[in-house]
């Protein structure tokens, strides 16, 4: 345990896949870390990885608990749209061993590590940063280092004190059980495949899901709409696809953010990562891959920082990021906010993903995290499809 006497090149906030991943590279480029994370934190989380990330991030086997060979969308009709995988898969993993690993694998690599809640920021006549956290027994400790990287989740509240406008990102408020799975076939239950729910019963606004773990399935809704019972949705939703039976083992909510923060630093020796700095894909929901990278980048641009003494190099982390992804991001921005806005266009929504350039497109761009520009017929073909399907020309 850090004490007062203490001095570390960088204090990480938050240990989920964003924190443990920044202090894990920073740890392994010879800086002294300090993890800082709450005791008993899971967060709300379908599990979904793609290839990408196992392959980056060099995620072992054993981690992933269920392979997932296939998506099925459900219209508010009730229709079924199944979106196979073809030649490759989506991991899945349980974020409580998950986001343990990815600790461990950091204070392996030299990290060190600290169990507490965040309080505030000083600065003491040298530069330094005094960090204050309170410990799991109540006492609050300080710490100091040169830099700081917020990765303690949406409301983060390193940027509530050092990043004003990234704590104003909107966000969704996602929900959901953690149950004993069925067997494998009983039922409507695949467990190998990912049922996605586009009804506005469920989520006005968003989408519900049921995503299986192997021996375990998270199965979860999500809504920005205050007072939308979520819990209560779940409830519904275990309903009607016969699993309100089976064992509930754990619930989690959490608020998701939708848009990418328009500043992740402080122009000074603060840096955002992860829900902190808002990189979760809109519409997905996709969280982990963009987490972990920003958590990659966050880790860059500190050291950059710390080697030059320049504090203009945190800039590089979303201006990094950006470039990379900034482009797939506006797009599922407007797609969540046109397709998602009622049943009516819930069901041509769902109507389009049974086209198969849409499928083959979407399911490379997804298992790559690289927008497909080798097929331009492609993309074409599926313009004007969505136009059909908006101009109500295609059939739903």
């Amino acid at each position: 345990m850090a004490d007062a006497a203490e001095r570390f090149d960088v204090v990480v906030v938050g240990g989920g896949p964003s924190g443990a991943t920044a202090a894990d590279d920073l740890a392994r480029a010879g800086r002294r870390v300090l993890l800082l994370d709450r005791a008993g934190r899971i967060k709300p989380c379908g599990g979904a990885i793609p290839p990408r990330l196992i392959r980056d991030f060099a995620i072992p086997d054993h981690l992933l608990v269920a392979r997932v060979n296939a998506a099925r969308m459900i219209a508010p009709s009730s229709r079924e749209v199944d979106m196979p995988i073809e030649g490759g898969f989506v991991g899945m993993v349980d974020r409580e061993h998950f986001d343990e690993f990815l600790r461990l694998r950091a204070e392996d690599h030299g990290a060190e590590r600290a169990t507490g809640s965040f309080e505030r920021i000083d600065r003491e006549a040298g530069g330094m940063v005094l960090l204050h956290y309170t410990g799991q027994d109540g006492v609050v400790r300080q710490v100091r280092t040169r830099l700081v990287i917020g990765a303690d989740g949406a409301w983060s509240k390193v940027a509530r004190q050092e990043v004003p406008a990234a704590a104003k990102v909107p966000c969704v408020f996602a929900y959901h059980e953690i149950i004993a799975s069925p067997p494998d076939g009983e039922g409507r239950f695949d467990a190998r495949r990912c049922d996605v729910f586009y009804q506005g019963r469920h989520s006005p606004d968003f989408y519900s899901w049921i995503f299986p773990h192997g021996e375990t399935t998270s199965i979860g809704t999500g809504s920005a709409r205050k007072g939308f019972p979520l819990r209560g949705s779940v409830g519904a939703l275990r309903q009607a696809t016969g699993l309100a039976g089976q064992a509930t083992l754990r619930r989690e909510g959490a608020p998701i953010p939708m848009k990418p923060a328009r500043r992740w630093d402080n122009g000074r020796d603060v840096v955002l990562a992860g829900d902190a700095a808002g990189v979760v894909a809109p519409a997905s929901g996709e969280g982990i891959y963009y987490a972990m990278l920003g958590g990659r980048l966050a880790a860059e641009a500190a050291e950059a920082c710390l080697a030059t003494g320049h504090a203009r190099a945190l800039r590089q982390a979303r201006r990094r990021f950006m470039r990379a992804h900034g482009r797939v991001f506006w797009v599922l921005g407007i797609m969540q906010y046109f397709w998602y806005s009622s049943d009516k266009r819930r069901e041509k929504f769902v109507a389009i993903c049974e086209d198969k350039d849409v499928q083959r497109l979407t399911w490379d761009s997804y298992m790559n995290k690289e927008l497909v520009r080798r097929e331009p017929m492609a993309h074409v073909r599926i313009f004007f499809k969505d136009l059909a399907h908006l101009f109500g020309f295609a059939r739903a």
